[in-house]
């Protein structure tokens, strides 16, 4: 059996899938990789006309797409500060307090993120009558706009909490720190999802797949470098190991009863607020 499946370039997703893309997970199913932006799994995922077995999505998205995926417990990115920052420039040019993004131009990496959807819950407590104007853009691409002051705040997600100082950009906020402090739960950000037709026991055999794939990664690291650092866009190797640090835990291996209460606790928030559609009493259910 071999399965199509579509995940990030980003370093936690190829530390997390490294041994089992290469084939070194025992009697896992061979993989197909596409590596594609989440904005665009997201969509293919919605779009329910891809072919792909196994996507990497937004938890965001889920709402729209349970019905014919289902959330696998492992391999996702949820953990605590790791969050997504609002960045702007500075006291001395632009929007400094939340209040200050009233009106105002922000970019955000895609309208159906976490991030985003973290986002909306923070500015519809912190910004009176909420922002202007919201210009999607690939994330890579946020933190140079906000420098060159083509938009007046920027959604950051990833590596770029490591390196937005070097933009000379000040973090605004911090979506992950309102999150924890209003909830107590930790950030769900990225889930892998799984075609609901290939039946549960290959469903079981993919969540063990990937469970075991993280754990091999973590017994042995150097095994997942060249790998990492082939697809990390010219990051800086200690770059790629924070992210790996930050975004792969013991959430990775297992959501367990407080990451199923996370993933619940955003989705049912959002959907109190209209900005996702409500979720079913099953719909989390794995088989």
């Amino acid at each position: 059996m071999k399965l199509k499946i579509a995940y990030s370039p980003c370093p936690n997703d190829t530390f997390v899938f490294d041994a089992w893309a290469h084939g070194r997970v025992p009697g896992a199913p061979r993989l197909d990789v596409t590596f594609a932006d989440i904005d665009v799994t997201n969509g293919w995922a919605e779009g329910g006309t891809d072919d792909h077995d196994v996507l990497k999505v937004s938890y965001a998205v889920l709402p729209w797409i349970l019905d014919e995926y289902a959330l696998l417990p492992c391999g996702g990115a949820l953990g605590r500060g790791c969050g997504p920052l609002v960045l702007t420039r500075g006291a001395g040019s632009g929007a400094v307090t939340g209040a200050d993004l009233a009106g105002k131009t922000v970019a955000v990496p895609s309208e159906r993120s976490t991030a985003y959807l973290l986002f909306r819950l923070w500015a519809a407590e912190t910004v009176p009558g909420g922002v202007g104007n919201v210009v999607v853009m690939p994330f890579h691409e946020i933190m140079p706009a906000v420098r060159d002051g083509k938009v007046d705040a920027g959604l950051v997600i990833h590596e770029a909490r490591f390196t937005y100082q070097n933009y000379g950009l000040h973090c605004l906020a911090d979506m992950g720190e309102h999150w924890e402090a209003t909830t107590g739960l930790p950030i769900p950000l990225g889930a892998i999802v799984a075609r609901r037709s290939l039946g549960e026991d290959t469903l079981r055999l993919l969540a063990e797949s990937a469970r075991t794939s993280v754990r091999m990664a973590w017994d042995d690291p150097p095994a997942s470098r060249p790998y990492v650092l082939e697809h990390a866009q010219e990051m800086d190797p200690k770059v790629a190991d924070q992210h790996i640090g930050l975004y792969v835990n013991e959430f990775t291996a297992d959501l367990g009863e407080h990451g199923y209460a996370a993933v619940r606790g955003l989705l049912t928030r959002a959907a109190a607020e209209g900005l996702v559609p409500p979720l079913g009493p099953d719909a989390l259910s794995f088989p």
